[in-house]
């Protein structure tokens, strides 16, 4: 890779949802569960991926709406095809939101903050389109483990030693 472009393994979003993206609509239930919230609200997605944190939204929320943003054109793909015209979605930035001042009542945020080159950016832009409001985000365990891909990988290991993802 030349002039800094980023990478992106998962452009088609099917292989994300194989890996690690079936995992992320099991978290996303029990995390709005967490949050506790009424209806009607104004819901804001950031890094929504393939989309299963705004799908657990429009499930279980009774959102007012629901704005997913996500950098990945793939996964931008993958979240359309998920969520179809239940949700506004954005290929976007979490540090450049295109979303007016006080759009929303609440930003979500699945496992996506340690990927998000200038997380201040990110923060302060949430805190622009949501003032007032509610941001909830969780990560990964990475501290803790990651037991789930410890486990993935080592299997993959001894089925194919030495192999990539490439």
């Amino acid at each position: 890779m030349s002039g800094g472009a980023v990478r992106d393994n998962w452009g088609h979003g099917d292989a994300y949802e194989r890996f690690i993206g079936r995992w992320s609509s099991l978290v996303a239930v029990k995390f709005l569960d967490w949050l506790d919230l009424p209806g009607g609200l104004r819901w804001v997605d950031v890094g929504c991926g393939t989309g299963a944190l705004s799908e657990a939204i429009l499930d279980t929320q009774d959102p007012t709406s629901v704005n997913g943003l996500e950098p990945s054109a793939g996964f931008v793909r993958a979240a359309t095809q998920r969520l179809g015209d239940r949700a506004t979605l954005h290929q976007a930035p979490a540090e450049d939101l295109p979303l007016l001042d006080g759009s929303a009542d609440i930003i979500v945020s699945g496992p996506v903050l340690n990927f998000i080159p200038d997380l201040r950016a990110a923060l302060a832009e949430m805190q622009r389109v949501a003032p007032g409001g509610i941001v909830g985000a969780y990560v990964w365990d990475y501290g803790g483990g990651m037991d789930m891909l410890r486990v993935f990988w080592e299997a993959a290991d001894e089925v194919d030693p030495g192999g990539s993802m490439d």
